[in-house]
């Protein structure tokens, strides 16, 4: 069964995880395949300015299948190295997807976001959630470590003690104490959250794309580079974005008293 729900309007696209009888559970065969596919295209479309993520039905994504590993099938299954291969090549594409995204990404986070579930909201740029959503990962609780990643991103959305905190209790914390604590930027009625993430979305939208999608990697590019680099990257990329259109377009806007129409020039 397919995965992605894809829809795009007004150079937003949306991505909704559609598997709502299994709270949106990852890890099926093809899963990876799929989210490859639908971020490379998105990639490649120079009309995509900001891409949401979010769930269908209940929950965000309860994570992992717990069946399929009870079961001990699918990603879940064999020796230890098929295991791991079932890691790389399946659940780490879709991780590694997301995260390759040139576009700003919001997560539209409607209800529980839980294990992997919780690694894909914190991959996101900006987080927003429903007054229903809850976010934990659990893993230590199923007798396993944090398998994708999150060990890695979660200390840098809020931290390293809230991280480990999260981690070792395998607490699940609510929407509020997500907000308190920086996992999410706002936090909406629960019939109000699709609106306010293409609210936002319409917004970064309207900024000149290339100028977006390199001020998405300047971010990215500072997480691992010295200051100087980032500086010598800055300039470089900023030459660039005085050569065009879209430069002149603001700088016209401005001086006359206009919102500028940005085009991609």
């Amino acid at each position: 069964m397919s995965l992605l729900s894809i829809s795009t309007s007004d150079h937003i696209t949306t991505l909704t995880l559609n598997r709502p009888e299994t709270m949106n559970a990852l890890g099926a065969d093809g899963d990876g395949t799929e989210f490859v596919a639908a971020c490379d295209a998105i990639n490649v479309d120079p009309d995509v300015r900001c891409v949401i993520l979010t769930g269908a039905g209940k929950g965000f994504s309860a994570g992992g299948d717990i069946k399929a590993m009870r079961d001990r099938i699918g990603n879940f299954g064999g020796n230890p190295v098929e295991i791991a291969n079932g890691y790389r090549n399946n659940i780490h594409q879709i991780l590694r997807a997301l995260y390759g995204l040139r576009v700003p990404l919001i997560a539209a986070v409607n209800g529980a976001a839980i294990g992997l579930g919780c690694d894909l909201a914190c991959l996101a740029d900006i987080r927003i959630a429903s007054d229903r959503a809850k976010f934990g990962v659990t893993f230590l609780k199923l007798g396993i470590i944090p398998g994708d990643g999150g060990t890695w991103v979660l200390p840098r959305v809020i931290g390293e003690a809230r991280a480990a905190e999260l981690f070792y209790t395998g607490d699940v914390i609510d929407a509020a104490k997500a907000l308190d604590w920086g996992l999410v930027s706002h936090v909406v009625e629960g019939d109000a959250l699709i609106a306010e993430a293409q609210a936002m979305a319409t917004k970064i939208a309207a900024m000149p794309p290339h100028a977006l999608r390199q001020t998405k990697n300047l971010l990215r590019q500072g997480r691992s580079i010295t200051y100087d680099t980032a500086l010598e990257l800055a300039a470089n990329t900023q030459a660039l974005m005085h050569h065009t259109e879209d430069h002149i377009e603001g700088v016209d806007a401005l001086i006359e008293k206009r919102a500028p129409d940005f085009k991609g020039a």
